[in-house]
């Protein structure tokens, strides 16, 4: 009621076995008349998607075998990174790896490295899996909707007399961990996923990072699998995420 607008996502499957090119064309003289957004999509093809990290390898290791399980049907193109941590972990996963080191002085050069990988491979999401660089206004601008981020804190941060309100206006799901889409705004993109961990006065901070880890992880896959599934969307600054299709978490192994 906010925006004025309604959001829909339907599951199906066609009796006639109809392929794609004909659902699209027949629905197409339905949605003309109200000036519909639109997509039909075959859940059977996977989504192509570049990871990119730094030194904290717990989301990456976490998504690749989420990924070799079958329990996120990605097509893994490649993994970038801004150091060689990682390259033997994805290389021995038959992912091709891109060390692309970032500096001050180098970063327009870096990004533009890429952003070629991006369109070489046809990837249609990227994914910070702990990333510690920031990324440009342009890089943000042309792959808006496109970059999922996670970060290990809380987010937003409201301040002020009345959090509550700042809350609802943002879309908050959860406090913790938080997963979002990566806008020009550091940290203030549209909110995907949120969850929570317990810790008492008896830890420390160090505990703090170590017990983080497990949750980021799970709030980047459940992001992704939100993402993939075409089960968000924007609405502003907030996201609307449907309930996932029965079956979609189904593993295809177990190992």
């Amino acid at each position: 009621s906010e925006t004025g607008r309604f959001f829909m996502r339907v599951s199906f499957v066609s009796e006639e076995k109809a392929d794609l090119a004909s659902l699209r064309e027949g629905f197409d003289a339905v949605a003309e008349p109200f000036g519909m957004t639109w997509a039909i999509h075959d859940e059977s093809d996977r989504m192509k998607v570049i990871i990119m990290v730094s030194r904290f390898g717990h989301c990456l290791n976490d998504l690749l075998y989420r990924w070799r399980i079958g329990a996120l049907p990605i097509d893994i193109v490649a993994v970038i990174s801004n150091h060689l941590d990682y390259q033997k972990v994805v290389v021995n996963h038959d992912i091709p790896f891109h060390y692309i080191k970032v500096t001050k002085e180098n970063k327009p050069e870096a990004e533009a490295r890429q952003m070629a990988i991006v369109r070489e491979t046809g990837a249609e999401l990227i994914v910070l899996a702990r990333y510690m660089q920031v990324l440009s206004d342009a890089m943000c601008s042309e792959m808006s909707g496109r970059i999922i981020n996670i970060h290990h804190s809380f987010l937003p941060s409201f301040k002020g007399a009345n959090p509550y309100k700042q809350a609802f206006e943002r879309g908050v799901k959860l406090i913790g961990a938080t997963s979002h889409y990566v806008t020009a705004d550091l940290d203030e993109g549209p909110i995907i996923e949120q969850d929570i961990i317990r810790v008492t006065h008896a830890q420390s901070p160090d505990d703090y990072v170590s017990l983080g880890r497990d949750v980021e992880s799970q709030v980047l896959a459940r992001a992704i699998h939100a993402h993939i599934h075409r089960r968000s969307f924007l609405n502003g600054n907030k996201t609307v995420v449907f309930p996932a299709s029965p079956g979609s978490f189904a593993s295809e192994r177990m190992g």
